[in-house]
């Protein structure tokens, strides 16, 4: 099994928005990471990065929510094109496992035409009719499609074990959203990594216990936090933040990857 880190360019931000009541004003450039897991079983996909439209017609596109995150992105960056570069085309991909719905890491639902879409039930309802200061996150034409829903139930389905021997784990991570999910990976020679995409956006986040500057639910995000501190400090899990630049310079890009 290998994974394929990969960058779905950048968001022009600020730092208050990633780590609350902190860098009030600082500019903060954050990549939009999404992996591609290479199973004997089946192409797996973790997150489809910024939807193709950003290239060419963001502010039509996004809206208003450009003046708070600005995305950057080339075509080759695009996820059905970034992929091409270790000879993965979008028709081979099995399963596309979505963190939750938000315009930066679903904007490629429907893109591939054989894959089934792992999403939480509470993160598909949510996204449909979201908090009022959530719904700019939310972009319906990106996830509205009529794709193969797989659909997990929170708590009862934590922990849900894609090919059932070990290796994918779906935790259900809420806090950020009230259906987000993160992906445990359990490489034979790299060891356990935990891709926790918003549930913990920044090393501040989880060394710290700074809060996130977006979250549906503080005390959620406080629990969901201290679990992958827990799994970082007693099995040694490496845990990759959803928005760290300074963590990403250290992340192997792909075509590089780990197993």
């Amino acid at each position: 099994m290998k994974v394929y880190c990969f960058e779905a360019g950048i968001l022009k931000s600020q730092k208050q928005y990633f780590t609350l009541n902190q860098g009030v004003g600082e500019a903060f450039d954050v990549p939009v990471p999404f992996f591609l897991i290479d199973h004997p079983k089946g192409k797996v996909l973790f997150d489809t990065g910024n939807a193709f439209e950003t290239v060419h017609e963001k502010e039509a596109h996004w809206g208003d929510v450009v003046k708070a995150y600005d995305p950057i992105m080339t075509e080759d960056q695009w996820c059905v094109n970034a992929i091409k570069k270790v000879g993965c085309q979008a028709a081979d991909i099995k399963y596309v496992i979505l963190s939750h719905l938000h315009l930066d890491h679903a904007g490629c639902v429907g893109h591939f035409p054989n894959a089934r879409y792992l999403v939480q039930r509470d993160e598909l309802n949510f996204a449909y009719v979201p908090d009022p200061y959530m719904k700019a996150a939310y972009i319906r034409k990106d996830f509205d499609k009529d794709v193969d829903w797989f659909i997990l139930n929170g708590r009862a389905d934590d922990k849900f074990d894609l090919f059932n021997d070990g290796t994918i784990q779906v935790y259900f991570t809420p806090g950020h959203t009230p259906g987000h999910q993160s992906v445990l990976v359990n490489l034979a020679k790299f060891g356990p990594m935990f891709f926790a995409a918003d549930s913990c956006y920044t090393r501040e986040n989880l060394r710290n216990g700074t809060l996130p500057g977006l979250m549906w639910n503080a005390s959620e995000t406080v629990r969901t936090v201290q679990r992958m501190k827990f799994l970082q400090d007693t099995q040694g899990v490496t845990i990759i933040p959803g928005h760290d630049p300074e963590a990403w310079k250290e992340i192997k890009q792909a075509p590089e990857y780990y197993e």
